[in-house]
């Protein structure tokens, strides 16, 4: 059994979860619609060049959400992930995921965006097991702070080691799909990488060193 590791954003789905949940707090009264859509293209542009701090990002689409109890944001999440995630899911991806686990491989989504989203997406995908930006809890509500290594970048590595000593597994035979630029060094550590839909930097790279690239829709 090998680990078949896939982005989410923009790999399994056509579009960023932290901005389409930006929206929908615009929709719920939570934020001004405008300056908060506004600034929250700015920081994915960043984002999308690679020249974001996480941690920018992640103390400004936490802050609607302080005080408020994991539970009442979860019973939203769930109809919006519906209703705005559930069209956007590329079909190659969910056919990819179903052939790994024909093969037996074990499916873990690694993402950059907050445990609250991602986790809620994965499993209308099918998949239990995830890693991503985990969101401190403090009095029994969100403090609008992160917890431990930011799944971004390098810190994509260091949670998955982490992840993988505590599971007793190991990459041999892994692969990993991503989209993006900042998932270069994740994707030169596994045995298999796969580009999906790669920005221009990534398809530079990915062209360079052979890898496979591909289109899903």
């Amino acid at each position: 059994m090998a680990l078949a590791i896939f982005d989410l954003d923009e790999t399994l789905i056509h579009g960023d979860c932290a901005s389409l949940w930006s929206e929908q707090m615009g929709r719920l009264g939570w934020v001004d619609p405008e300056s908060f859509m506004k600034k929250d293209h700015e920081l994915m542009e960043a984002y999308s060049k690679g020249d974001l701090a996480m941690e920018d990002y992640m103390a400004f689409s936490l802050e609607p959400m302080i005080g408020r109890t994991p539970e009442e944001v979860d019973f939203l999440i769930g109809p919006w992930v519906e209703d705005c995630i559930e069209p956007i899911i590329f079909s190659d991806a969910t056919k990819a995921i179903a052939e790994h686990r024909a093969n037996g491989d074990r499916i873990l989504i690694i993402s950059a965006s907050g445990v609250h989203l991602v986790k809620a997406i994965a499993e209308r995908i099918g998949v239990d097991e995830v890693l991503a930006i985990d969101l401190e809890i403090a009095h029994g509500v969100y403090s609008g702070k992160t917890e431990g290594v930011l799944t971004y970048r390098e810190g994509k590595i260091t949670r998955l080691m982490e992840w993988l000593d505590q599971e007793g597994e190991n990459l041999e035979g892994a692969s990993f799909y991503s989209d993006s630029r900042n998932d270069l060094p994740l994707l030169q550590k596994v045995d298999f990488p796969q580009v999906v839909n790669p920005d221009p930097v990534l398809k530079e790279a990915a062209e360079k060193a052979g890898w496979p690239i591909h289109s899903w829709k």
